[in-house]
């Protein structure tokens, strides 16, 4: 782990390669859905229901991926979970990912249900960029995967009332 620049308070310019890492697992699902013959696959063909939603989906998506790999706190160690706080977001950002993975399982097998789409397949990622900032002490990262989780569940859900899935 890298710091170059003062952003601001104790959050610096950096590069943090376990961050690039943590993506690619949570992309896991991404990489293996074209291996697979899916007779039914709402959450890629949905149709859109705001380019401005989905404009801010993509941007606050892309800077949680940056501000993870890029945002590093002053005191933060390449991997580290000593502190009673690391602990409880570690283990929060691990659950909240194995919950993610299990929504995909059960997408995969045909259980395309809104209600495991949206509960495991939209809200766990922003959930597990937030959790990895409060693990991480990194404040930015915090802050726009929370406001990723709301512009990504009302895009999600226009989505499926536009199509009468809700």
């Amino acid at each position: 782990m890298f710091r170059f620049v003062k952003i601001f308070g104790n959050q610096y310019l950096g590069f943090w390669i376990f961050g690039l890492i943590l993506f690619a697992i949570q992309e896991i699902p991404y990489m293996v859905m074209p291996l697979l013959k899916l007779q039914s696959n709402p959450i890629m063909n949905m149709k859109e229901s705001s380019a401005l939603l989905d404009t801010c989906e993509k941007i606050l998506g892309s800077l949680c991926i940056a501000f993870m790999i890029f945002i590093v706190h002053k005191n933060a160690e390449l991997f580290s979970i000593t502190s009673k706080n690391e602990k409880i977001f570690f283990c929060l950002a691990v659950l909240v990912l194995l919950l993610n993975f299990a929504g995909w399982i059960l997408y995969f097998s045909g259980h395309q249900s809104i209600f495991v789409m949206m509960l495991f397949i939209v809200v766990m990622p922003p959930l597990y960029y937030v959790f990895i900032g409060l693990w991480r002490s990194n404040t930015i990262l915090t802050i726009t995967g929370c406001v990723f989780l709301i512009v990504h569940f009302c895009h999600v859900l226009g989505n499926l009332k536009l199509e009468d899935k809700f």
